[in-house]
């Protein structure tokens, strides 16, 4: 018999390359933090991508950024993300929108996400401050050579 104090964790799953992780992606997290009792940082695999860090550089690099939240896991994965979302136990997918066009992305993801695994979708709009910010855009800088200490988020 269920005990009604019994509280069923809101689990969040955020995900994405973060190659790199920026100010944008830490913006979206904090912000959500409150919402849920534990977020799942995912971060993905596509062997048919070029990254700039290896996979163990990005997961090592957010780990380092929350390593004082005890609310926050991350975790590399390499299949469909509603299956990795499943495997975690989470129970909303957090995404974070810039532009009109991450908005309409990001609904078709939702709406295959509630099809294929019954997941719900929390959208939350980037901070004007944070709206240019994309990790091609770093990636890009990276490449010739300029500083992008002040896009990527700082430990606290």
């Amino acid at each position: 018999m269920a005990n009604n104090s019994e509280h069923t964790a809101r689990v969040g799953l955020f995900v994405g390359s973060f190659d790199p992780f920026t100010i944008g992606h830490d913006s979206i997290v904090r912000r959500a933090l409150p919402l849920f009792d534990k977020i799942v940082i995912g971060v993905g695999v596509n062997e048919r991508k070029k990254y700039i860090q290896n996979t163990d550089q990005r997961v090592s690099t957010i780990q380092q950024l929350y390593a004082d939240v005890p609310k926050i896991e991350v975790k590399a994965y390499t299949d469909l993300t509603v299956d990795f979302a499943h495997r975690e136990h989470t129970t909303y997918f957090i995404k974070g929108v810039r532009t009109i066009k991450d908005f309409e992305y990001e609904r078709e993801q939702a709406d295959i996400n509630r099809l294929l695994g019954g997941m719900e979708t929390l959208l939350l709009v980037a901070e004007p401050q944070f709206a240019s910010i994309s990790s091609s855009l770093v990636r890009e800088l990276i490449h010739f050579g300029r500083d992008v200490s002040e896009f990527l988020p700082q430990k606290r």
